[in-house]
């Protein structure tokens, strides 16, 4: 009897002590994200407090190829929205690319006692080292190319490129002293730790291809619950404002 009492006592215990089922997801994130993203997960981990949400940044283009090559990722945040969508042929989707906002590009110095610099001014001679991120494989740095290029200042820069991983590392090669200006996301130069340190001047979207960035739930996360419940969440409209408020031009929302 004592013992069936025990027993009794100890699964009542488990029952009353057991937090609800948790899940983990795994997110794949372009580095222009990286300040608004920990925001919007921060909001969605007020809904899932048991639930774990690893996030990566880096480029949207070594990414894809990590994806194709088996990196156990549930979700793809690209900041070129055909990288995903080239997934979603490949079969490696779980479902259909969403288009969530449009980037842009800047140009930043970290003075706040000098006027911003525009494209043109990046051919004067005590620029002697411009950041951007790797054309090679991040979206930003394709458009900082072709912004260069529209403006006829490529042939003078060229030389004086220094190329960071993805976005972020690119910012911080300016922010660090390894560069004097740099090309980089409007969403990294309007927070707090760029804004008090810089300046920044807007690169005209007419210089380069529309930054249009979407997402993809991948093909091993289709019929995970958790990573089905945040590409829900991403689309409501508490997301989309916090989007708009790091500078990305969101469908039906002005920028601030």
């Amino acid at each position: 009897m004592i013992t069936m009492l025990i027993r009794a006592l100890l699964l009542t215990l488990c029952l009353l002590g057991t937090p609800a089922s948790a899940d983990d997801i795994r997110i794949a994130a372009a580095a222009d994200l990286r300040f608004a993203m920990d925001e919007v997960i921060g909001l969605f981990k007020a809904r899932h407090p048991n639930d774990r949400i690893e996030v990566s940044y880096g480029s949207s283009g070594k990414f894809q190829s990590q994806i194709q090559n088996g990196a156990p990722y549930d979700l793809f945040f690209s900041a070129d929205i055909a990288l995903p969508r080239i997934l979603v042929q490949a079969g490696l989707a779980g479902g259909e690319v969403q288009p969530y906002a449009i980037g842009r590009i800047v140009v930043w110095r970290p003075r706040l006692d000098a006027p911003a610099l525009t494209l043109a001014d990046l051919t004067r001679p005590d620029i002697s080292r411009i950041a951007i991120a790797n054309p090679k494989h991040a979206p930003y740095g394709m458009r900082a190319v072709e912004a260069m290029k529209t403006a006829k200042v490529w042939s003078a820069v060229e030389n004086r490129l220094v190329y960071g991983e993805n976005i972020s590392q690119a910012a911080q090669f300016v922010q660090t002293g390894n560069a004097d200006v740099g090309i980089i996301a409007l969403s990294l130069a309007i927070t707090p730790e760029f804004t008090a340190t810089g300046r920044y001047s807007l690169i005209p979207a007419d210089q380069h291809s529309p930054l249009e960035q979407g997402f993809v739930v991948l093909k091993g996360a289709r019929d995970k619950p958790l990573a089905k419940a945040f590409a829900e969440f991403f689309k409501t409209p508490g997301v989309r404002s916090i989007l708009n408020r790091y500078g990305f031009t969101v469908p039906g929302l002005q920028p601030n």
